[in-house]
């Protein structure tokens, strides 16, 4: 007679696991989508408006891609991707004939077609299970030039179960102070509800 698996080691089919296209799929198809604010956030639209000149941009898990408009709008070449067709497919209706490079393609494995100047982050880190962090910093560093930019929103707060999962500040640290330098950071004003009082606008320049 065969034995059961232990709970603690069965596999949760996809649509229950964060690491897998199925798990997003499901949920922009139910249109759960509590981090999707319909709208750029100020620090972002401040950051984009001081720059003098276009940033070539990548923008990964990028869901319904409002700041990709935004960035096209201001003339900036700029690549969102996601790894879930349906997300791919709200931003695609979220665009409509905006000059965005919209791929259907996982961030760790993808490649470029141009290098990068900026990636932007909004949602994405703490979109992933936490033993995918150390693949992230790798890749953001590997994507980014000396002197590019990492830019975005972090959820830094101790909450372990998610998605959103939760980064502390000393954790964050770890995984970009390597290759990277702080600097800029500061609590933004116009957090939606999952994210309010939790996260940070931050800049970090590749060494």
């Amino acid at each position: 007679m065969s034995q059961l698996t232990p709970p603690s080691t069965q596999i949760k089919p996809p649509e229950q696991r964060p690491e897998h296209p199925d798990f997003w799929c499901k949920r922009f198809g139910e249109g759960t989508t509590p981090w999707d604010a319909g709208k750029v956030p100020q620090a972002f639209a401040d950051f984009v408006a001081g720059q003098p000149q276009p940033l070539n941009t990548l923008i990964p898990g990028c869901g319904s891609a409002w700041e990709a408009g935004h960035l096209a709008a201001a003339g900036w070449p700029v690549t969102a991707l996601d790894f879930s067709p349906t997300a791919v497919a709200a931003a695609r209706q979220v665009l409509g004939d905006a000059e965005v490079e919209l791929r259907c393609a996982d961030f760790f494995t993808f490649s470029p077609s141009a290098p990068y100047a900026l990636i932007y982050e909004r949602a994405f880190l703490c979109a992933l299970p936490r033993k995918l962090w150390d693949d992230w910093g790798r890749r953001v560093a590997e994507l980014l030039p000396s002197g590019g930019r990492l830019a975005g929103f972090f959820f830094l707060t101790d909450q372990v179960k998610g998605p959103p999962f939760g980064i502390l500040p000393e954790q964050l640290d770890a995984l970009l102070a390597p290759h990277f330098v702080r600097i800029e950071d500061l609590a933004p004003d116009d957090s939606i509800p999952v994210f309010a009082g939790r996260e940070r606008w931050q800049v970090w320049q590749r060494r």
